[in-house]
């Protein structure tokens, strides 16, 4: 079968011949993969920063965001039938089966030992045929199919939300409601990165009633001011406005979602993070120079204003489930907006396209597999 490897002690990243998966545990399925998402991970993984090929083989296959339809089920095999369509989860627990991992919890996996579909060494979804547990399959209605590819991103946000609940009930953190006025959102949300990633954040952030800025560098108007007016948030480009400059026009910044992976920006606006606020950090920066941080001024903020800083990474099964409940909703409420998010479709083979001869109004490509 066809499969988009990346060879990392040669350097290249080529379509291959790769021997197609049966299925050889009863609580096991096999899926026809329809559509893979390309991601600023795979660009990073074909440019050979990171990724781990499977133990005793000298290619990675690549992509970690799919939707697949089932051809072939396990005898035990409950939940999901021949036509059904999936969207699988990246990470697997480790073999040690730490006490998050045991709890289907790898995105908190204690030893460091997990591996994950198309980054570490496990292969990944850019391939005709998967075969994987059943456990890990997300089952997907009819109606969200064409926006399905979607999903895995925007588990970055849906886990990253279910952290917040949690933090924020340290505090009284309901809006209140005004006798006479209108039910307006009280908390202000910055979402640094205007990616698919921070635009799915900001429409997460919406549906909770959330003020929702995003701040990137392009000027506007571009095509992903756009979508963000049609969701109700408001932009910033960096280009003409400071850090301080934004958050004095916004006010107290109660939360602030870095999907950018910029270690110098993130630390920029980390300065400006309000009052009880949190800062939740998911991007990965590729290693650089060191950084010059006013590190008293972040320190005292942190303590004297009562602030958290998150990391997140990766997400759990219960994330995809919230994932296509919101989906849905964004379906209803911004069709147009979400249909936006996908600017392009390539078959496989046409894969280097979305890594060589990128355009700047590029949001999401989707590699599409059906006609192999």
């Amino acid at each position: 079968m066809k499969s988009i490897a990346m060879f990392p002690k040669t350097k290249e990243v080529k379509l291959i011949d790769h021997p197609e998966p049966t299925i050889t545990k009863p609580n096991e399925v096999k899926l026809k993969i329809e559509q893979v998402g390309v991601c600023g991970t795979d660009r990073e993984i074909w440019s050979f920063e990171y990724g781990q090929p499977p133990i005793g083989s000298d290619y990675l296959i690549t992509g970690h965001e799919s939707l697949g339809r089932i051809v072939e089920v396990g005898s035990d095999v409950k939940t999901l039938k021949v036509g059904d369509y999936v969207v699988p989860t990246v990470r697997r627990g480790c073999p040690e089966n730490c006490i998050s991992c045991a709890h289907m919890q790898p995105d908190f996996c204690y030893t460091g030992h997990f591996t994950e579909r198309g980054i570490n060494q496990r292969h990944g979804f850019m391939s005709e045929y998967v075969v994987d547990e059943e456990g890990y399959m997300n089952l997907i209605p009819d109606d969200l199919r064409k926006e399905a590819i979607l999903l895995e991103p925007l588990t970055i946000a849906q886990k990253a939300v279910m952290q917040i609940f949690i933090i924020q009930s340290r505090l009284h953190w309901e809006c209140r409601l005004e006798a006479g006025k209108e039910n307006k959102g009280c908390h202000n949300a910055l979402v640094l990165g205007a990616g698919p990633v921070g635009l799915l954040a900001a429409m997460t952030l919406r549906l909770l009633n959330m003020n929702v800025f995003v701040v990137a560098r392009a000027p506007k108007p571009n095509n992903r001011t756009e979508i963000l007016s049609g969701i109700g948030a408001e932009y910033y480009s960096t280009n003409e406005f400071t850090a301080s400059q934004i958050a004095g026009k916004i006010g107290n910044l109660d939360l602030i979602f870095e999907a950018t992976g910029a270690a110098s920006a993130s630390f920029e606006f980390l300065q400006v993070l309000g009052t009880n606020g949190i800062f939740i950090f998911t991007g990965v920066p590729a290693p650089m120079k060191n950084l010059t941080i006013d590190a008293g001024t972040l320190m005292r903020n942190i303590v004297l204003k009562n602030q958290v800083i998150l990391g997140t990474v990766n997400a759990p099964k219960a994330a995809f489930e919230n994932g296509i409940r919101d989906l849905r909703e964004f379906k209803k409420r911004w069709g147009k907006q979400i249909d936006a998010l996908i600017t392009g479709y390539l078959p496989l083979p046409r894969f280097n396209e979305t890594f060589s001869n990128r355009q700047s109004d590029e949001i999401k490509t989707v590699l599409t597999l059906t006609d192999i």
